[in-house]
């Protein structure tokens, strides 16, 4: 029987930007779940943030945040037209865009199915404010 489980899990981060491991809690709702074969969606609900699929290593992610402020700079504001509107966060629409929205994990008796070193990724690029990430299970 196809079934379907849906969690939301909300962050607050400190920084403007800053890249969060979610593999614990997207584990936590597959086990909840109950699903043991189908496929795992996990999206950032707000169009500055991002999830997606790489290694937890403190260097890797040093140079993915110089990797994106090289190519969407934050400042000068002024660049971004979007920042017209009285935003300052048009950089964190490019990042997005550059980082993209969702992942999809294969589960395969009832385990994420990730090659190795593969984790799961909140990255905010608009932060210190309330922001939600929806993980979508559906399977049998």
């Amino acid at each position: 029987v196809m079934k379907s489980f849906r969690k939301e899990l909300v962050f607050h981060t400190k920084q403007r930007m800053e890249f969060i491991n979610i593999t614990p809690q997207v584990e936590e709702a597959l086990c909840a779940s109950g699903i043991r074969e189908g496929m795992c969606l996990v999206n950032a609900m707000h169009i500055t943030a991002s999830v997606f699929i790489n290694d937890d290593e403190r260097g890797l992610h040093h140079d993915m945040a110089q990797w994106l402020e090289k190519y969407a700079p934050h400042a000068p504001i002024e660049q971004y037209h979007h920042n017209d509107t009285g935003e300052d966060n048009g950089d964190a629409h490019m990042k997005r865009q550059l980082w993209g929205r969702e992942v999809v994990v294969a589960v395969t008796e009832g385990k994420l199915d990730f090659g190795p070193w593969e984790q799961i990724f909140y990255g905010e690029f608009d932060g210190r404010r309330r922001k939600r990430v929806l993980i979508k299970i559906i399977g049998e």
